[in-house]
Order: C-alpha cells, then sequence, then structure tokens
C-alpha cells in the first residue's frame, strides 16, 4: 500500500464523528456531584452501577465485635458515558474537579475508542444514537 493510499484512508476514516467511552470508578458520596457536574456541561445520559474494587489502598481493616478483619474490595461507583470527541475534556474536567477529594482512593478514568452505536428502539447509528 503506497503511503498516499494509506494517508487518504486514514483520513477518511478520521473524517467521520468519532466517540470516545468514559469509565469513571469514584467513591460511591461523590456521585450526586458528579452527575450534577457532568449535566452542566452538556452531558443527558450516563450508566450507573454498584461496583467493588481495590487498587493501591488495598482495602482496609475493620473492627466488628471485637474481631478486626480485611475488607479487599471497597464499594465504588462506575460510571459509564459515551460521548462526541469534542465533549471529551469537559466531561474529563468535570469528573476530576467534582470527584477529586485528595485522598487515597478517588478512583481512575478510562478513556477508550467507541466504533459504533445503535439504539435499539430506533436503529439510529452513531451520532443520531447517541
Amino acid at each position: 500500500m503506497t503511503n498516499h493510499f494509506r494517508y487518504e484512508l486514514e483520513r477518511q476514516l478520521t473524517a467521520e464523528a468519532s466517540h470516545e467511552k468514559i469509565e469513571a470508578i469514584i467513591k460511591p458520596f461523590k456521585l450526586d456531584d458528579v452527575r450534577e457536574a457532568l449535566s452542566e456541561v452538556g452531558i443527558a445520559g450516563m450508566t450507573v452501577s454498584e461496583v467493588k474494587g481495590f487498587g493501591r489502598q488495598k482495602g482496609h481493616t475493620e473492627l466488628y465485635r471485637g474481631a478486626e478483619y480485611m475488607v479487599d474490595f471497597l464499594p465504588k461507583v462506575k460510571l459509564e458515558i459515551v460521548v462526541a470527541d469534542d465533549q471529551v475534556e469537559a466531561c474529563l474536567d468535570a469528573i476530576m474537579e467534582t470527584a477529586q477529594t485528595g485522598k487515597i482512593g478517588d478512583g481512575k478514568i478510562f478513556v477508550s475508542n467507541v466504533e459504533r452505536v445503535i439504539r435499539i428502539r430506533t436503529g439510529e447509528e452513531n451520532e443520531d444514537a447517541v
């Protein structure tokens, strides 16, 4: 494949509106603040799941009826949001500013490319489906 052909193919592929999936793992008590901040930057929909996990903090110990035990998995909330490329930075900024406490366990944000979106009810695709 010639360089010109490869360049033209890449240009055509990136010319279409692209979407990104943002997955944010945050502390549960920050959910309402994050949802409001996302709403203010124009994010209309998201999926929220209650999850458990641990990272560098490796859980913590608790005392129950005089016995100490290890809690390996901590409760977290996972947000999943699909947005157009031009909304990604505003979305990330909103999550970072509102979910951050400065303490260990604030969470993580993962951003990945979404190749195709389909609305089940209507069959609309990509930009029309988001």
